[in-house]
């Protein structure tokens, strides 16, 4: 399956993975602006705990809401999108334009939520409705020296 056919829209995403399903799914959400190995790795691991991994971006307007920083998204969502999809860890990727992506987790209810092991459980978004459901939440170690913020620092000269 090419990168393309793996960015799926929502009422697609839910109709291919949504219950019944074969399989363990496994889901995971962030803006993935600029990728880097952290994302690479969390993604790999992520889709390591399942038989399938969904990724939910973040639209431009949602990344504009969560206070990134004026210039943020660098990339363009649907560009975003299809690089994170082209990972041969991802299954499909989805856009998602609200704030969080709750309402998707609470209509797919996947087996595994994800998320980096700079979150705290009790802060993951959709924690409640798949632990609710029998799912279990997934914090995997955060990779020191690489974030988006800390690219955008170098590329500006900053340190290194």
């Amino acid at each position: 399956m090419t990168a393309r056919e793996k960015v799926l829209g929502a009422d697609e995403l839910l109709d291919r993975f949504r219950r019944p399903r074969k399989g363990t799914l496994v889901f995971t959400n962030g803006c993935f602006d600029l990728l880097h190995p952290g994302h690479v790795e969390l993604l790999a691991a992520a889709r390591a705990l399942g038989d399938a991994l969904v990724v939910a971006v973040n639209t431009d307007a949602s990344v504009r809401r969560l206070n990134k920083g004026g210039e943020r998204p660098y990339v363009a969502g649907p560009d975003r999108a299809l690089v994170v999809a082209a990972l041969e860890s991802v299954d499909a990727v989805c856009l998602f334009d609200e704030e969080t992506p709750r309402e998707l987790i609470a209509e797919l209810l996947p087996d595994v939520l994800v998320k980096g092991g700079d979150y705290a459980l009790q802060d993951v978004v959709g924690r409640v409705e798949v632990e609710a459901d029998g799912g279990r939440v997934q914090l995997i170690r955060f990779v020191e020296g690489y974030s988006t913020t800390h690219l955008i620092d170098r590329i500006r000269g900053g340190p290194r």
